[in-house]
């Protein structure tokens, strides 16, 4: 396991793409610590930033230390597993397609953007736009769990095509903009205009219904058999308020002024 230990505080955000360990993988520490950072637009080496130390034996990092000003953890990895002791900044897990990365704290804007792949945890809470396209793309998260404990902003799953998210508390507006496809959870509150523009999907309420969209409709109270499956999976990660296997839900057809073919379901 590599030990990457974060040194200081800039002032702007350090932008640090190189730390996945596909990036580390056969390097020695001294090749690692000459890997290209950005502190704001000065090109600088990540051994000026963090201290490192152990081995790249097994394809792990642990990352120590508040990282809230570091971006770009994690960026595009396919392979491998990033730890973090501490908060953690912007673009976490970017486009990551393998591997996994758990935060043992809180993450800021666009967790898991575009993301094709791999597993993300957050222990703590997240910033807007995790799992979602950037601005001027068409598709955002493509694949892989994507799982928040605590509370997120604003377009949460924004165009999401395929995937899972799951957020262990409160979510802010418009969850599920765009959707294309895939599953969002949400065990918490939810803010204004859930699915608006929703053309496939599935939005899970667990502990109440929000106010919906009027493009939204009734279709049918009824039991659906593969949140089982996916039930089973968040026990792993001990997500709450996972209701029993026999539970009544009600379903919402929408959003009608796109394809309609998403659904929102609440508890019956």
């Amino acid at each position: 396991m590599i030990r990457l230990s974060y040194l200081s505080n800039t002032n702007v955000p350090l932008e640090a793409e190189c730390i996945t360990p596909d990036l580390f993988l056969g390097k020695s520490n001294a090749d690692i610590a000459k890997l290209t950072v950005f502190d704001g637009n000065r090109k600088c080496e990540l051994g000026q930033f963090f201290s490192i130390s152990g081995t790249m034996d097994d394809d792990s990092i642990l990352i120590e230390n508040d990282c809230s000003n570091v971006k770009l953890i994690g960026s595009r990895m396919t392979r491998g597993k990033i730890e973090v002791l501490g908060n953690v900044g912007m673009h976490l897990g970017a486009g990551i397609k393998g591997g996994s990365i758990l935060v043992r704290g809180s993450a800021t804007d666009w967790v898991g953007a575009e993301m094709k792949g791999g597993t993300i945890e957050i222990l703590g809470d997240a910033g807007h736009l995790i799992g979602a396209a950037y601005r001027g793309a068409s598709v955002g998260m493509r694949g892989g769990n994507l799982i928040v404990h605590g509370s997120c902003g604003n377009e949460v799953g924004s165009h999401m095509r395929r995937g899972l998210i799951a957020i262990g508390k409160n979510v802010g507006d418009f969850v599920g903009m765009g959707m294309i496809a895939g599953t969002i959870i949400t065990a918490g509150s939810v803010g204004i205009r859930a699915g608006a523009e929703m053309k496939r999907g599935t939005l899970v309420f667990l502990s109440e219904k929000p106010a919906l969209l009027p493009t939204f409709r009734f279709s049918c109270n009824y039991n659906p058999s593969f949140l089982t499956i996916y039930f089973n999976k968040l026990k792993q990660f001990n997500f709450p308020l996972l209701t029993p296997t026999d539970t009544t839900w009600s379903r919402y057809c929408g959003d009608l002024i796109s394809l309609g073919r998403g659904e929102i379901l609440c508890k019956a």
